[in-house]
């Protein structure tokens, strides 16, 4: 009996030990579901409240609101950065007189039920701020070249200022979000949402979602307006801006569980801070009015949104055409809630890198120095834009996401963050060559540019420029881009 103890304790023994790393071996990873993507920002110039929709068809649709405020234009191409030389369309003009006569806003496309629709706002010729909701229809495969009818203005609890409408599905049920004003209320607008009847028409009594109360939210103008909604891991996150629309202009957000009444006011967790603000590093001022869409290959969740490049507006915001439409990578925490990190620069869109043999780790920056860690906040201290080397083409250098100037660079074979400085030899130690992953292939290393056969390589999760000898050694030398 004892010694049939033994031999169980022991097979039990050897079973264990072989779940385990043992010291000194990787650690089987896979490739991230989530791999890198990039685009070039700005994708289009003077275009405000962004909507781009990726149809059934491979086709990604834009639609945004022009600075004439006179007319509602549609954009398609393959690719989201290739919207931003595709051919652009009016498919609708103001109207001379009357209603939808004046300040057409925001419209946003949709496929409901095998046709098109396109919500937007708009004033009238003989009060331009009585700012309303209408919707139009379209017939055809492409809306570009669809015919457009007009299903008229979308009639809510008030007749009131009103605008912003999206349109969004959970569990079978469509909803309309919206922003409006209670005429009762000394603010301006408040976010609302009803289940609809048709494609332009509401039923039952609408609930308010939010109201403009923190000091966020309420600078120049007490604002809540431009929901948009993403759902993941069972749950439904509801984004919206608020504030002036110059540089205070940012995003709140609202979070529901899937399975919960969302008409019960209760059920939404309205978050206390703003997920995504203006940021001078970056250069990247009242960053707002967003949409969702995904990547090319389905697997990345990009934030669309409009911004500007500069903080100072002389007069009314409205009346500066320079809202850029940009795009970047949205990301999620751990916990399942999305992570919009800061708008980062112009140019190419930063990568995050995780640890091949550690892959809840990422690279990052912390008080300068180079390591690995996981669930990295604020995101952006694991974030770089992989640019041309500084030390010459055919190599690679990484910048900081939110210390543009700022690269990774050995320094005693220490990996550290710093200012380029312009000389030969920091240019050297900030050049990288990409090579494919060292314990693969679908991964990433980076080469030394002037210390051949080094690599950037994490130890005890510090990182270092090392010449890699063993299977450990090249692990931790790979990386994955997400």
């Amino acid at each position: 009996m004892a010694r049939h103890v033994v031999r169980l304790l022991t097979a039990m023994l050897v079973a264990l030990a072989a779940c385990l790393v043992a010291p000194g071996s990787p650690a089987q990873a896979a490739v991230p579901d989530s791999p890198a993507v990039t685009y070039t920002n700005p994708i289009a110039e003077k275009r405000a409240d962004p909507h781009i929709v990726r149809h059934t068809d491979g086709y990604y649709y834009f639609t945004a609101t022009v600075p004439e405020y006179d007319r509602i234009v549609l954009r398609r191409a393959t690719t989201i950065q290739g919207l931003s030389t595709a051919q652009e369309v009016t498919i609708w003009t103001k109207h001379a007189s009357g209603a939808m006569g004046a300040h057409i806003w925001a419209p946003e496309i949709h496929f409901i039920d095998g046709k098109w629709y396109v919500y937007f706002a708009a004033g009238s010729t003989s009060d331009v701020w009585a700012i309303r909701m209408y919707v139009l229809e379209g017939t055809g495969a492409n809306p570009l070249t669809a015919s457009w009818t007009e299903k008229g203005q979308i009639k809510t609890q008030w007749e009131s200022f009103s605008l912003d409408a999206t349109t969004f599905v959970v569990n079978g049920v469509r909803y309309l979000a919206w922003a409006q004003r209670d005429p009762s209320v000394n603010n301006n607008t408040d976010i609302y949402l009803a289940r609809m009847a048709t494609p332009w028409t509401i039923t039952g009594t609408p609930v308010m979602l939010s109201r403009p109360t923190y000091s966020w939210e309420t600078v120049g103008f007490k604002v809540n307006e431009g929901p948009a909604v993403i759902q993941r891991g069972g749950k439904v996150f509801m984004s919206y801006s608020a504030s002036a629309t110059d540089s205070n202009y940012c995003l709140g957000l609202l979070s529901a569980s899937a399975s919960a009444n969302l008409l019960n006011p209760a059920s939404w967790t309205k978050s206390s801070a703003p997920v995504f603000t203006s940021n001078a590093s970056t250069s990247q001022y009242g960053p707002g009015h967003n949409s969702f869409t995904v990547s090319e290959d389905g697997k990345s969740d990009i934030v669309v949104y409009h911004d500007r490049s500069y903080k100072d507006i002389s007069g009314d915001p409205l009346n500066d055409p320079n809202r850029r439409t940009r795009v970047q990578k949205l990301y999620w925490k751990a916990d399942g809630t999305p992570d919009f990190g800061i708008p980062v620069a112009d140019g190419v869109t930063p990568q995050r890198f995780s640890s091949y043999n550690f892959p809840d780790r990422f690279m990052r920056h912390w008080e300068y120095r180079a390591r690995t860690d996981a669930n990295v906040a604020p995101l952006a201290d694991s974030q770089f834009r992989v640019v041309t080397g500084l030390a010459g083409s055919g190599t690679v250098s990484l910048e900081s996401a939110n210390f543009p100037g700022y690269f990774l660079r050995h320094k005693n074979f220490e990996v550290w963050l710093e200012k380029n400085d312009g000389t030969a030899g920091f240019a050297s130690d900030a050049t990288f060559y990409r090579r494919a992953g060292l314990s693969d292939a679908a991964g990433v290393s980076y080469e030394s540019y002037n210390y051949a056969g080094r690599y950037i390589r994490h130890w005890e999760h510090v990182l270092f420029v090392q010449t890699p000898s063993t299977a450990t050694d090249r692990a931790d030398a790979t990386f994955y881009g997400q």
